[in-house]
C-alpha cells in the first residue's frame, strides 16, 4: 500500500508541476518534426488522416501551453486535463484509422479535403504544415520493418493511457 502511495504522490508531484506540461509541448514538437522530416525529406507525402494527427499534436501544444498557465488551478487544470484525454482518444481513433488503412482491416475514403471551414483554413495558412498531398494507403518504414502508423498507434494508446491517469489525479485534487 505504501509503494501505491508513493507512486500516487509522484504522479501528482509531477502533474501539479511543469515538467508535465513541458513533456506534451516536447513531444509534440518531436512528432511534428518528425512528420516533417519524412515528408520533406524522405518525400513521403502526407495524407489526410497525417494531417488529421498533425492538426491534433498542434491542438495538444496549445492546451500543454494553457495547461502551463492554469497548473496552479485545480479547476481549470482539471478542464485542461479532461479536453487532452479528447485529444488523447481522437488521436488514437485516427492512428488506428490510419493503421487499418494500411493493413487492410479499414476501408475509408481518404481524399484530399480536410473538410475544414473557411474561418480556419489551416491548410492555406500553413501549407507546408497542413496541407494535404496524397491519398491514404500505406506510410513509410522508420526502423526495423515498423512503420510510422505502427508506431503512432502504440504512442497513441500510451499518450491515452498517461493522460488518462494524470487526468485521474487531478480529478482526485478537486475532491479533496
Amino acid at each position: 500500500m505504501t509503494m501505491t502511495m508513493n507512486m500516487l504522490n509522484r504522479l501528482q508531484h509531477l502533474q501539479q508541476g511543469r515538467g508535465y506540461w513541458l513533456l506534451y509541448i516536447a513531444g509534440s514538437l518531436l512528432l511534428i518534426a518528425a512528420a516533417l522530416y519524412f515528408q520533406y525529406v524522405r518525400e513521403a507525402l502526407p495524407c489526410l488522416m497525417c494531417i488529421q494527427v498533425r492538426m491534433l499534436l498542434s491542438l495538444l501544444i496549445i492546451l500543454a501551453i494553457i495547461g502551463l498557465s492554469t497548473r496552479k488551478y485545480p479547476l481549470l487544470n482539471a478542464l485542461v486535463n479532461i479536453t487532452t484525454v479528447f485529444v488523447a482518444v481522437s488521436m488514437s481513433e485516427r492512428a488506428y484509422q490510419l493503421l487499418g488503412t494500411e493493413r487492410g482491416f479499414v476501408f475509408s475514403d481518404c481524399g484530399f479535403d480536410l473538410g475544414l471551414p473557411a474561418w480556419l483554413a489551416l491548410d492555406e495558412w500553413l501549407p507546408w504544415l497542413f496541407r494535404v498531398e496524397t491519398t491514404c494507403g500505406y506510410t513509410p518504414e522508420i526502423v526495423f520493418g515498423i512503420t510510422i502508423a505502427e508506431s503512432l498507434m502504440v504512442l497513441s494508446i500510451l499518450l491515452l493511457l498517461f493522460t488518462s491517469c494524470m487526468t485521474l489525479l487531478s480529478l482526485l485534487k478537486l475532491k479533496k
